[in-house]
Formats: C-alpha cells, sequence, structure tokens
C-alpha cells in the first residue's frame, strides 16, 4: 500500500494542486496531511472532488492552523492529534510535532509521521520508520517536498519539485 504524505502546506494552493497530481500519479490509497494547512479555502483542496474517489484523506491540525472550526466543516475528520491509524497492516502515528510525542502515544507504532520543522526526516529510529516530509509550501528553504510512503517495503521515497 503506497500513502501520499505531505505537510506544512501554509495556504499555498499551487503546491498542494501538485502535491495531490503526484500521489495521484503515484496510485496512493491514502494521503495523509501533516498540520499546518491554515485556511479553509486550502483544505477544501484535500476534500472531492480534489481528491480522487477512493483515496482516503487523514489530516492532523498543525500549531498554526488557527481556524479550526473552519477547517473542521471543509475536513470532518481533521483531529488534533496524535492519530493512531492502521494501513495496510500497519500501524501508523501521525501527528504535527514529533517532539510533542511521548513514548505511549509510539507503543506498537511502526511509522511515526509528522510535519512541524519543515525539514525532511527519512529514517529509522528505535525500529520505526520516522518520516517528516519536509514543508509542502517551499516558503523556508525553497524546496516543495512531500512523500510516498510504501507500507509493504516499510520505505518512503521523497519527491520534490520547484514552486
Amino acid at each position: 500500500m503506497r500513502i501520499g504524505v505531505f505537510g506544512d502546506t501554509h495556504d499555498r494552493l499551487p503546491c498542494i494542486r501538485e502535491a495531490i497530481a503526484r500521489f495521484t500519479q503515484a496510485d496512493v490509497a491514502v494521503i495523509c496531511h501533516t498540520g499546518d494547512i491554515i485556511s479553509p479555502f486550502a483544505a477544501r483542496l484535500l476534500a472531492p472532488p480534489n481528491v480522487p474517489d477512493g483515496i482516503g484523506v487523514h489530516c492532523v491540525y498543525g500549531n498554526n492552523d488557527g481556524e479550526r472550526a473552519g477547517l473542521a466543516q471543509v475536513l470532518p475528520g481533521i483531529v488534533k492529534g496524535p492519530l493512531r491509524l492502521t494501513l495496510g497492516g500497519r500501524v501508523v502515528v501521525l501527528h504535527h510535532d514529533l517532539a510533542a510525542l511521548d513514548e505511549p502515544d509510539l507503543t506498537g507504532a511502526e511509522v511515526v509521521i509528522t510535519g512541524h520543522t519543515h525539514e525532511v526526516v527519512n529514517e529509522r529510529r528505535a525500529g520505526r520508520l520516522i518520516l517528516n516530509p519536509g514543508e509542502c509550501c517551499g516558503w523556508l528553504t525553497g524546496r516543495c517536498t512531500a512523500a510516498i510512503l510504501d507500507l509493504d517495503a516499510l520505505s518512503a521515497q521523497i519527491i520534490e519539485w520547484t514552486p
């Protein structure tokens, strides 16, 4: 099972569209957003018809998501996090900030997906895959990045494009 992972989109609509297009091309089954969508108008890109039918979407709030009521109207499943998921037979924890997770949050997790720092992390720690896809928006680093997570291989590929 392939999962499209991105976050820190910060209302940059063309980058959100590009990430979703790349996820669709990669035939992902699910999209996970690590937070900092920012506004409901940007969140609409994560809802039908912008995300093709059959692709599940899981989102957590980030520290800059101030209009939470508006985001929840567009994305009824968005949560504060950590969000614990079982995808492709794997236990996945989705949260905005890795540093805010406690050990009980990580119990049994094979994959931990976070954002917040705007820096790419794709490594194994304590038997888990720790994945931060970096920043989709490209505002801080000048790099628009996302990830394709392969749960069968328990590995991720970072994808990058020019804003």
